[in-house]
């Protein structure tokens, strides 16, 4: 349902948020996300634009999150790479349906604004938080070096 583009933002933001103090080359996030080098530098620039993280040039450079993972919603990443699209007219072009959805592109939609709410309303901090076992979308190195998940 979700494109491996919106994948890798996600993960890079679980780990940028795993490791706030710090400022995380695309070296190191395409490392511990198992993301290609090029694609991820894309994904993090339409995240900077979108005002989710920020680039840090220098010695010391690197991507950091401008908001804390507790105001930084999954839909938000999402939305910053491959926005989540509605359905406002028939997709099929009919235009006995032009001014209104038919039953089935209405239950689609409907359906589309269930997921659209459930990513709103689900935090990064929640994703990363609610299992102390499992890390959220792909193996992390914790702050310590220890390999979780």
């Amino acid at each position: 349902m979700f494109s491996q583009t919106a994948e890798y933002a996600l993960r890079a933001i679980a780990h940028l948020s795993m490791n706030p103090s710090t400022p995380q080359t695309t070296r190191q996030i395409a490392e511990a996300t198992q993301a290609p080098m090029p694609y991820l530098s894309k994904v993090l620039q339409a995240m900077g634009r979108a005002e989710l993280i920020r680039a840090q040039r220098g010695l010391h450079g690197g991507f950091s999150l401008l908001r804390s993972p507790e105001q930084i919603t999954v839909y938000d990443v999402i939305q910053a790479v491959d926005p989540i699209k509605r359905i406002t007219a028939c997709p099929l072009g009919i235009r006995s349906h032009s001014n209104s959805l038919c039953p089935l592109h209405r239950r689609l939609d409907q359906a589309i604004a269930l997921v659209e709410r459930q990513l709103r309303e689900t935090t990064i901090a929640e994703m990363i938080h609610e299992s102390a076992t499992l890390r959220p979308l792909c193996a992390f190195h914790a702050k310590d070096g220890a390999k979780d998940g």
